[in-house]
């Protein structure tokens, strides 16, 4: 579920890529909206006529949670149209890093030397990054990218502390949000029947199907591993409009891209190798 979800949630780039007219916000509108109603429809099927308490049951931090989700959708499309497709989604891989250094900072949570060095590792490879939005000019896209990560960390801090709260309701009323934020500055919602299929195709089947199987996959296997599985998004994104529209990362962003790569795919083996450990001792406590 998580490889597929990866793959579902990888084709951002190159259906964004292919809209002929349509604007961020008119982009959004549609998108926010097909996904409002994708995910309303399982949650319907899911709960039935529970489906309305469970949307109350989220309470104020879902609600915080949905707006969280709402700005970081917007950072995620205008990041999608400022700069290269590879800047955006090795930006957004280092997601797990940056959580986690999160939690050191506000939850106390305890990390290793050698995670921290890894963390490191990453906050170098985004600088690179960086560098090269100075010089091609994508920087604003990549300060995006960023921002998104910052929103999608808030989330997460978000869902540590309400464990107990089933938050699928929430991230559902996300696209609701974000199609009124997007309503209230377009000047027009008439799109092209092109660019509208592609909207609802980023919301519905992209964005849709890829996160609910990201969400999925997380009541199956630790989150180290849901980290790790999904970096193949970020790995198959780039190729997609590499092949599709030829955008060639530059050489400074595939250096970015391998470090941040690398600083994740270990983070994520020596989180799972602790959890792992840590199962065998809770389920066999005497040899140990």
């Amino acid at each position: 579920m998580i490889l597929l979800g990866g793959v579902f949630l990888s084709f951002s780039g190159i259906l964004i890529r292919h809209v002929e007219q349509a604007d961020g916000w008119q982009i959004l509108f549609y998108r926010s909206l097909t996904y409002f109603v994708t995910i309303g429809c399982i949650l319907l099927f899911q709960y039935r006529r529970q489906t309305g308490k469970k949307f109350e049951a989220v309470g104020w931090p879902g609600f915080f949670a949905s707006v969280v989700l709402s700005i970081g959708s917007v950072f995620y499309i205008m990041a999608m149209l400022h700069t290269t497709v590879a800047n955006v989604v090795f930006i957004i891989g280092a997601s797990p890093l940056i959580t986690a250094l999160a939690g050191w900072l506000f939850l106390k949570e305890k990390i290793s030397l050698a995670s921290f060095i890894t963390m490191l590792l990453a906050i170098a490879g985004i600088g690179l990054m960086f560098a090269d939005g100075f010089v091609s000019g994508g920087s604003i896209g990549n300060v995006l990218a960023l921002m998104l990560v910052f929103m999608y960390v808030i989330y997460l801090l978000i869902l540590r502390n309400n464990r107990q709260i089933d938050m699928l309701p929430a991230t559902c009323l996300s696209g609701l949000v974000t199609a009124w934020i997007a309503l209230a500055i377009t000047d027009t919602l008439v799109i092209s029947m092109h660019d509208l299929v592609i909207a609802m195709l980023l919301g519905g089947v992209q964005f849709g199907m890829g996160f609910m199987l990201l969400t999925w996959s997380t009541r199956y296997i630790p989150a180290a591993e849901v980290a790790l599985f999904s970096l193949s998004e970020a790995v198959l994104n780039p190729i997609w409009v590499w092949i599709g529209v030829n955008e060639i990362p530059s050489k400074l962003t595939l250096a970015g891209s391998a470090v941040v790569l690398v600083s994740v795919v270990t983070y994520s083996i020596m989180a799972i190798r602790r959890e792992r450990k840590n199962t065998a001792v809770f389920n066999n406590p005497v040899s140990t």
